[in-house]
């Protein structure tokens, strides 16, 4: 059953980077509200606003970062696949992320208006209403 959400866009522009798994965290990395940064064996991953980025990281794609409203309980089901569903049938591509508290979805910013459309076809809403010009 598709849960209705609620969610609202995170101010700027992100950008998602692949390094070494072996790289230093950069300093930039984590300047800006939000930011993300996962180490693995295979990758360093960072997410973080576009403006931080040096240019030989930059992989051309702009990103948009929605955050959905939440706390959620660990055991509630079926939020992330609520939100991403209606993406994944209008052929948005994504890149998710889940916190302790919450997810964020980003959606590629060429992609932003038939995403929130998309969204809002499928039940969830942009709270506040008027975030939707934020970024």
């Amino acid at each position: 059953m598709l849960q209705k959400l609620k969610f609202r866009r995170v101010t700027g522009i992100y950008a998602v980077c692949r390094l070494p798994p072996d790289a230093a965290v950069p300093d930039w990395a984590g300047r800006g509200t939000f930011t993300c940064i996962t180490r693995t064996t295979d990758e360093l991953s960072i997410v973080c606003s576009l403006e931080h980025v040096p240019a030989e990281h930059k992989q051309g794609v702009r990103w948009c970062c929605l955050q959905l409203v939440g706390p959620f309980a660990f055991s509630q089901v079926g939020i992330l696949a609520s939100f991403i569903d209606p993406l994944a049938a209008s052929g948005i591509p994504i890149f998710a992320i889940s916190t302790y508290d919450t997810d964020y979805v980003l959606i590629r910013e060429d992609f932003a208006g038939v995403g929130l459309g998309a969204l809002s076809a499928a039940g969830h809403e942009l709270w506040p209403k008027d975030d939707l010009g934020a970024g």
